[in-house]
């Protein structure tokens, strides 16, 4: 179960910033004992693959600051992010079947079914969302809203390698989070369209 929770908030973050999780869990597995992936996602703990993911996190952190060029940016990652969260959230699986679970080991296909539609979900959210940040600031918000989910995704990331319990409550609070924007951004288009 907490192998499941761990995908579940890694794939969550995946669909923030495709590089944050795959970046935590390669580190923590090349220089710490806190991941253990099998051998089938050694690479993901290689130095070269951990220097290129870094590279593309870079360069996604200073694209999706750019009111506009983040539009373009989340189009090409819509391909990315649920990928990214089929990666995480299988090894996480895998992971859970070098403890015994013999059900994954024969069912591999459910933890990249599972990553890929949460992290596509919460790309989906995103990418919806970004448009209308832009527009009703003129661009100022990007910055922002970009930094705060560079920031949810290290912070999901974490929470479900080190709190995996906890990732329930933070996948609750974020998706609490987006039903407030999206309210708002609505009553602010409604305010816009009704005759002064």
């Amino acid at each position: 179960m907490l192998a499941a929770l761990t995908g579940l908030g890694l794939s969550t973050a995946a669909g923030l910033n495709a590089y944050i999780p795959l970046l935590v869990v390669g580190l923590l597995a090349n220089f710490t004992d806190y991941v253990r992936l099998p051998q089938e996602f050694a690479w993901l703990s290689n130095g070269w693959v951990l220097g290129i993911i870094g590279v593309l996190l870079l360069a996604e952190i200073v694209l999706d600051k750019v009111p506009v060029v983040d539009s373009v940016n989340d189009m090409i990652q819509t391909v990315v992010r649920p990928a990214s969260g089929g990666v995480v959230f299988s090894a996480t699986e895998a992971a859970a079947r070098l403890d015994g679970s013999s059900w994954m080991s024969h069912n591999p296909w459910v933890g990249w079914a599972l990553g890929i539609g949460i992290a596509l979900a919460v790309h989906v959210m995103k990418t919806t969302a970004r448009p209308v940040v832009n527009a009703t600031t003129a661009g100022v918000g990007a910055p922002v809203v970009s930094t705060m989910e560079d920031a949810g995704s290290l912070g999901m990331s974490l929470i479900a390698i080190f709190l995996p319990l906890l990732v329930v409550i933070a996948v609750a609070a974020l998706a609490l989070f987006a039903w407030w924007a999206l309210r708002k951004v609505r009553r602010r288009r409604a305010l816009r369209r009704s005759p002064a």
